[in-house]
């Protein structure tokens, strides 16, 4: 198994880290702050856990401690498709709970200047938003930032909570 431990501090940028890890979900491209990752790991066997949301995949057992494991195609009502060579586990750190989100791939890190942050668009109540930080532009390349805290909201994290008890 291999995993690669990830970053420590890093300056904000109007309240948004500066540097990013990247990760594809089908054809999109995705950002989330390196001050949230803690590892990046292969797919590998998880646990299920009964009656659990279809998006909590189940747990591993990483160096003692139990981490739920969140698939983020099923989160984003994505369509579903077979892990390969490339499916990757990101282990995060939020609000104090350590989890792993299952992502098709990870590009790489980035940093990201104030000139190519923009606001997360308004798209009126048919989609939610709230967890979009904002987007980034680099190259010819456009990606969705994402507030995994916010994503991960209280009552997500109370179904976690709930099936590991």
């Amino acid at each position: 198994m291999t995993s690669v431990v990830v970053g420590s501090g890093h300056s904000k940028i109007g309240g948004i880290s500066d540097e990013f890890l990247t990760f594809r979900l089908g054809k999109e491209e995705y950002g989330i702050e390196i001050l949230k990752v803690q590892e990046i790991r292969g797919y590998e066997a998880i646990t299920q856990i009964a009656n659990a949301p279809d998006f909590i995949k189940g747990v591993v057992n990483l160096r003692g401690i139990i981490v739920p494991i969140i698939d983020m195609r099923i989160k984003f009502h994505m369509e579903n498709v077979d892990y390969d060579q490339f499916t990757v586990v990101i282990i995060l750190n939020v609000a104090g709970r350590v989890m792993g989100i299952v992502v098709d791939g990870v590009s790489d890190v980035i940093n990201l200047t104030s000139e190519q942050l923009r606001p997360a668009p308004g798209l009126g109540s048919v989609i939610d938003t709230e967890y979009i930080m904002g987007l980034g532009t680099i190259d010819n390349r456009m990606l969705i930032l994402i507030d995994i805290e916010k994503m991960m909201s209280s009552s997500d994290m109370g179904l976690i909570e709930q099936n590991l008890n």
